[in-house]
């Protein structure tokens, strides 16, 4: 559909975070797939799986009362969970198994949005 922006996903998250936003994404296994300067820093278009993302990254914007949750798939969430702690993410909740068939954690970025990172289990 050439009306929608790389020819995919219709809907997708917009979120406001920092400029190494991009290593985060990488550990997530996501892939960026634009990248525009702007006057605060860069306007990313970002790809997981199947879904993109719209990212405002930059280190002057001061912090938005409307953060955002975003939930992820990936195949092992205890290594995205150890990644992620490790590139400076808040631990929301660590990983566990859940009733409804999937392993999941959260993170918080330093911009406050949340990430609950899931595996599918069943």
């Amino acid at each position: 559909m050439s009306y929608i922006r790389n020819g995919r996903c219709a809907v997708r998250s917009y979120i406001f975070a920092n400029s190494d936003i991009e290593g985060f994404i990488d550990l997530l296994g996501g892939e960026t797939i634009e990248k525009h300067p702007t006057q605060d820093g860069h306007h990313l278009s970002v790809a997981i799986g199947d879904a993109v993302m719209v990212i405002e990254a930059g280190d002057s914007f001061p912090v938005p009362t409307n953060v955002s949750y975003v939930y992820v798939y990936v195949p092992d969430v205890d290594a995205v969970y150890s990644a992620l702690l490790a590139y400076g993410a808040k631990s929301v909740s660590a990983p566990e198994d859940k009733p409804y068939e999937e392993r999941q954690c959260g993170v918080e970025d330093s911009f406050g949005n949340t990430w609950w990172i899931s595996t599918f289990t069943g």
